[in-house]
């Protein structure tokens, strides 16, 4: 068989492959995390590069979680984009306080602010350092290996956040309520995870069936 004759052969089974794969495969998990902790009020430390900034701090929002499965099924994601995401620096703080993105994510650190960042991290499945820069400049890191990444401004002790890198899809982030969705979960038995401010709070097995009603999921971490 030619080269030709084997490429259009994988093509046409590529194209079976997706056309029947119905999408009733797939269910979803929703739910909600309410948490119950309670931190102490963060009391920056002075910068001689505040310019005045003092009293335009925020806090983060260390509420915020990740639900996702522990691990995912294999080949149901390999053709997805990874795509970009962004953490900003705005009143001496990081926004998200965490970000989920999927392992080969380019995501980038624009500085918002009236004063310099330099942000890095010695976290091991991702180390750098970008250096000081001013407001208005952005800089970029890809982020290619499964794991959590701590990330630090040089400059203000303070700032911190989390990135937590994926090697599948089947994660999400709660937003203001505390309500997640993760969508497109082919069907099967699973663990789930919650994980909050650096840490797993809970774990928990689910089934998700094909084609039903989604899966409810709630959480309290105290």
């Amino acid at each position: 068989m030619t080269d030709t004759s084997q490429g259009a052969v994988r093509a046409a089974l590529l194209l079976c492959f997706a056309l029947v794969r119905p999408t009733v495969e797939a269910g979803t998990i929703r739910g909600r995390v309410d948490v119950r902790l309670e931190w102490p009020p963060v009391q920056p430390r002075p910068a001689v590069t505040d310019l005045g900034m003092a009293g335009a701090r925020s806090s983060p929002d260390r509420r915020r979680s990740v639900v996702y499965l522990e691990a995912g099924p294999m080949g149901a994601f390999d053709d997805q984009s990874r795509g970009e995401a962004a953490l900003s620096q705005r009143n001496e703080a990081f926004f998200p306080y965490v970000l989920a993105v999927q392992a080969g994510t380019t995501v980038a650190f624009p500085n918002d602010d009236r004063t310099y960042h330099n942000v890095f991290s010695f976290s091991k499945a991702k180390r750098f350092d970008l250096g000081r820069y001013p407001r208005g400049q952005s800089k970029s890191v890809r982020f290619d290996r499964p794991g959590i990444v701590r990330v630090f401004c040089d400059i203000h002790a303070h700032m911190s956040a989390f990135i937590l890198v994926f090697a599948h899809p089947f994660f999400a982030t709660t937003d203001a309520e505390g309500r997640f969705r993760i969508p497109a979960v082919p069907a099967g038995a699973y663990t789930i995870a919650v994980w909050t401010d650096g840490n797993v709070r809970e774990t928990r097995k689910i089934d998700v069936p094909a084609g039903e009603a989604p899966v409810d999921v709630d959480f309290q971490v105290r």
